[in-house]
């Protein structure tokens, strides 16, 4: 089996199934409608509502946090800022309860910035109101540390960043960000999935053979893992795509990856002598049981 086999299936099998993105959907509709219904006085399922987080920029491989923004009427926020103390948790609480209308049976809960539906099947929704921001493109959403405060946030230009890189790439973003989600799961790694996402899209956008496909992965790996064990062990935070955001980091990461480069070398040398089992030991060291035997 060739090297872009090998990495074609691995990474086919990083994606979601079918019938769990269809479950998602089908709660997500369930969700909106009964915001729309609630405080925008309509049915829509699908109005008012957006995909965020890593299932929203499309480089999730578990589905397990699903992340949504309800964007809610400006008169809402008006009402809400007017409170003379943490306005931002009668809001949470506020949409708590519209949410229960629909799942009355499931334990809903508010916590800091979002609206909280665990379901029995191990997905988990989280929905944070937000407002649109004057900008016409960011939001203005509700937290309600510290006595509450609004703060804002542009998921909008993060999307379409990663989206745009990643046709600019032949596709190979997002399946970047996906292997490296199975690396930090193999790993046992303390790293945000826009922190990978970011410094996927930092390491694509200057790689040489970004528009090659699945017969350079083994080169990437190497490469991408060079890139992340280069970054400085002082720096706290880095730029996510689109937004500028400032995304910090959770833990320690760039030993590993450092460690990991060292791997993929050796895997490619392996590769390289027709030694295909050493090497595919070594992948699935790096990236867990779904790199293929």
């Amino acid at each position: 089996m060739s090297i872009s086999t090998k990495f074609q299936i691995f990474c086919d099998k990083l994606r979601i199934t079918g019938d769990k993105v269809t479950k998602i959907q089908t709660r997500y509709k369930a969700i909106t409608k009964r915001i729309n219904t609630d405080y925008w006085g309509w049915e829509s399922e699908t109005a008012n509502s957006l995909y965020v987080g890593s299932y929203g920029r499309d480089t999730d491989i578990h589905a397990s946090d699903i992340d949504i923004h309800a964007i809610l009427p400006d008169e809402v926020y008006f009402k809400y800022k007017k409170y003379k103390s943490n306005g931002q948790s009668f809001l949470l609480q506020d949409l708590k309860q519209s949410i229960k209308k629909t799942f009355p049976l499931s334990y809903v809960s508010a916590d800091r910035q979002v609206v909280v539906i665990p379901f029995t099947d191990g997905i988990k929704f989280e929905i944070v109101p937000v407002f649109n921001h004057i900008d016409g493109q960011s939001f203005i959403y509700a937290d309600t540390r510290n006595g509450g405060a609004w703060k804002i946030v542009n998921p909008r230009a993060e999307i379409k960043a990663i989206r745009d890189m990643n046709l600019a790439s032949n596709n190979n973003l997002k399946r970047l960000c996906r292997m490296l989600r199975a690396w930090r799961e193999k790993n046992t790694l303390s790293i945000g999935g826009l922190l990978l996402d970011t410094l996927a899209y930092n390491f694509i956008s200057q790689w040489d053979h970004s528009d090659k496909s699945f017969m350079y992965y083994d080169w990437m790996t190497r490469d991408c893992f060079e890139y992340i064990g280069n970054q400085s062990f002082q720096q706290k935070y880095w730029l996510a795509p689109g937004s500028n955001q400032q995304v910090f980091r959770k833990g320690s990461f760039i030993g590993k990856a450092k460690n990991t480069y060292q791997l993929a070398l050796k895997a490619i040398q392996y590769e390289e002598s027709e030694r295909d089992r050493a090497a595919n030991t070594i992948w699935r060291q790096i990236y867990g049981s779904k790199y293929p035997l």
